[in-house]
């Protein structure tokens, strides 16, 4: 097997497990509705279609480099650390987690555990998870397609900040953003 094709299987144990457990969750209570999470969600999919569905010539994914059998185990390696994060993230949330931006009956803020790491630790494991898929890559609509989805990743993150802000107040999840950087670990925090 290839590094190639490892990572495509990590990949596809990842989403096929993530959607399966898409069961072992509260019902919503309030979302913000479909047209406030549009933007996102477009933006995301773009991005995964750069990421993962050129695969045509060479010479269109505009190479950059190849990257060496250990080094691509050792990409395949850190993608597979950053879906053990989002796991470790979405198992510490429980039931309070959805794929949605959305409020649960009983909603707290979760700041323990990866959320005392980043405030949205899931989001920031995809990201290292596509930019090792892009450096295994190696080429340039694959980075493209791994930054696009961080872009994604980046609007739902506010827009999600923004609904919580509103849902459980102001003054508790400000003071949770003064404390925890939003993706990248040891990051800015907000001001």
């Amino acid at each position: 097997m290839t590094p190639e094709i490892a990572l495509d299987v990590i990949w596809a144990v990842w989403a096929v497990s993530w959607f399966a457990a898409a069961f072992w969750s509260d019902r919503s209570a309030k979302r913000p509705g479909f047209g406030a999470e549009l933007l996102y969600r477009v933006v995301t999919i773009a991005g995964a279609v750069l990421l993962f569905g050129v695969h045509h010539s060479e010479r269109a994914a505009l190479p950059l480099w190849r990257v060496s059998r250990a080094e691509g185990w050792a990409l395949c390696g850190t993608a597979t650390l950053g879906f053990l994060f989002c796991w470790w993230a979405r198992i510490h949330l429980g039931r309070l987690w959805s794929g949605w931006v959305t409020k649960k009956a009983d909603h707290r803020i979760v700041d323990t555990g990866p959320y005392g790491i980043v405030r949205h630790p899931i989001y920031t494991g995809i990201i290292l998870s596509a930019f090792a898929t892009a450096a295994l890559k190696g080429t340039a609509v694959g980075f493209a397609g791994a930054a696009i989805m961080t872009l994604g990743f980046w609007i739902k993150a506010r827009l999600e900040e923004r609904f919580l802000r509103q849902e459980l107040g102001a003054e508790a999840y400000d003071s949770y953003r003064r404390r925890v950087p939003m993706l990248v670990p040891f990051g800015p925090k907000a001001a």
